[in-house]
């Protein structure tokens, strides 16, 4: 992200470069039957997102522990009278023994379920520790835990964001002659600064990319958004968490405030330096129609399509730049962090009257959903402006 711009229309993809589950079941009488419905389906793998354990070794119980248990919480039962004989046995399978004993077992049953600690999804868009795009400054550390860096043969070449434990949204352009290669690339999470990741940090590959069908593979073409699936399950922390979807209550009217993050460069040609801390930078929501009339090509050819937002500052000097590609455009809706867009393209970086443009998610919101099973959405902001189905985007590829 850096203050002086290039006359080229430049890709910004730099090639060089618990909550607890526990429902406490509490029994009055027989216990209806005990369902669990737990977050992060994966429909890929149908494995729950593999955030789900069932019982390890040690958290077995056999008959005669939960006998145990059951017979130590509950009261005794009085003592028949003398007098009294017990001629009959209890009718079999069904008897008023087991009619007792069947709730208290599922009681049992359900109190070691939640006794596993079985994890649900984070909250999405909610950062738990808060402490260069151009003209852009030092994050801190976990201040955007969904932000990833994906990495081209070891080398940072793009950023993309977290959605849930299997996946990251980016944009298309960033795997351009590269969709059948995923083996060239991994993903690298929990990472502040690239040089100096640190231990928490968590590098996996890249099993295959699902690009938008819509996207042309030419600079600025609309539908530049690709879904990158992980090869295994990332584990959740304060510096790995996933960011929101807009829901269709989200509206983004001109000069709404967001934020975009990146390790992308300072200048034309100046990549960030060591140790490459990611960058944050604030920019406003620009006018939808402005946008178009300063990126016009003339003869009907409009560059900005209506998936695509516009943000930035019309005087330039800060803007994303090259290897930002792919990165986040968030704004904040009622204290919740949500992905508006995803940068995408602009003239040069940081160029007067040359705002960087966006590939909107609120416009492939349905797409996203149709391969991402349990994406969160958040919304019900305030105001009039482009959102919902079908507004504009975030940025088009740079």
């Amino acid at each position: 992200m850096h203050p002086q711009p290039s006359p080229s229309c430049t890709a910004r993809c730099k090639s060089s470069v618990a909550l607890r589950w526990c429902d406490r079941h509490r029994v009055a009488g027989p216990a209806p039957p005990v369902t669990y419905s737990l977050g992060w389906p994966d429909r890929a793998t149908h494995s729950l997102g593999g955030l789900v354990q069932r019982h390890s070794t040690s958290q077995d119980k056999t008959w005669g522990d939960l006998w145990g248990a059951l017979h130590t919480a509950l009261p005794a039962a009085p003592a028949p009278p003398p007098a009294m004989v017990v001629s009959r046995i209890p009718p079999a399978l069904g008897g008023g023994c087991l009619r007792i004993l069947t709730p208290l077992l599922l009681l049992a049953s359900a109190a070691s379920l939640c006794a596993a600690g079985i994890p649900a999804p984070p909250a999405c868009g909610k950062p738990q520790r808060l402490n260069r795009i151009v003209g852009g400054e030092d994050s801190t550390d976990a201040e955007w835990p969904w932000v990833v860096s994906i990495r081209k043969n070891g080398t940072h070449h793009c950023a993309g964001s977290l959605l849930t434990s299997r996946w990251v949204v980016t944009a298309a352009h960033c795997f351009k002659g590269n969709l059948n290669k995923p083996s060239q690339f991994s993903v690298l999470l929990g990472a502040w600064q690239l040089e100096n990741p640190g231990p928490r940090s968590q590098q996996v590959g890249i099993a295959w990319v699902q690009s938008h069908p819509v996207y042309s593979w030419k600079e600025g073409s609309r539908a530049d958004i690709a879904l990158v699936r992980l090869e295994h399950t990332i584990h959740f922390s304060e510096r790995i968490l996933p960011i929101c979807l807009p829901d269709s209550s989200v509206r983004l009217p001109p000069n709404t405030r967001c934020w975009i993050a990146g390790w992308g460069s300072i200048r034309d040609g100046v990549p960030l330096p060591h140790p490459q801390t990611l960058q944050k930078l604030e920019v406003p929501i620009i006018d939808s129609e402005v946008c178009s009339r300063l990126y016009w090509r003339g003869a009907g050819q409009g560059a900005i399509t209506e998936d695509m937002l516009c943000a930035g500052y019309l005087e330039g000097r800060r803007d994303a730049c090259l290897g930002d590609s792919g990165g986040p455009l968030m704004c904040q809706v009622e204290g919740t962090w949500l992905l508006a867009g995803i940068i995408s393209w602009g003239e040069g970086c940081a160029e007067r009257n040359r705002p960087g443009v966006y590939i909107s998610l609120a416009a492939h919101r349905s797409w996203v959903m149709r391969i991402v099973q349990g994406v969160q959405l958040r919304g019900h902001s305030q105001g009039r402006g482009p959102a919902g189905e079908g507004a504009p985007s975030p940025r088009g590829p740079r």
